[in-house]
């Protein structure tokens, strides 16, 4: 029984690590976005609509995936809420007139298209999506 137990464990350790590591996350950039590096806070503030800049970057539009692993990871690494929470937050300033939802796209390769040719769009991507023709910024 312990050892059933050990081996129960063990792949549940292994599953995990497999879904880290599968759903790695980069945030990518329009070419034209100055910065190179954004901390976690910055994108938490323009991915909830706090902020419409970067320090180093200036103006920025952000845009989301509409679900997925790429998704999920992004919104537990570094936005620190669920998917509702932040829909609640768009909103909230949609309806007040303050900003806009963002754009979101069903699939990976339709928002890399989309931040290649838009000036200031910012997104994210898993590590294993094919991201030409946009930047990579440094998570500091």
């Amino acid at each position: 029984m312990k050892k059933l137990s050990l081996i129960c464990l063990s792949l549940a350790v292994a599953l995990t690590l497999a879904i880290r590591a599968q759903a790695q996350v980069l945030i990518i950039a329009n070419p034209g976005v100055k910065a190179d590096a954004v901390s976690k806070s910055e994108l938490r503030d323009v991915f909830t609509g706090e902020t419409k800049n970067l320090k180093e970057g200036g103006r920025v539009m952000p845009v989301l995936l509409q679900g997925g692993a790429a998704h999920e990871a992004f919104l537990n690494e570094y936005i620190h809420m669920s998917e509702t929470m932040m829909q609640t937050c768009w909103r909230r300033l949609a309806f007040s007139g303050q900003s806009t939802m963002p754009k979101s796209f069903a699939s990976e390769a339709e928002l890399v298209a989309y931040i290649a040719r838009t000036s200031g769009a910012i997104g994210y991507v898993s590590s294993a999506t094919a991201h030409d023709g946009v930047k990579t910024l440094t998570v500091k």
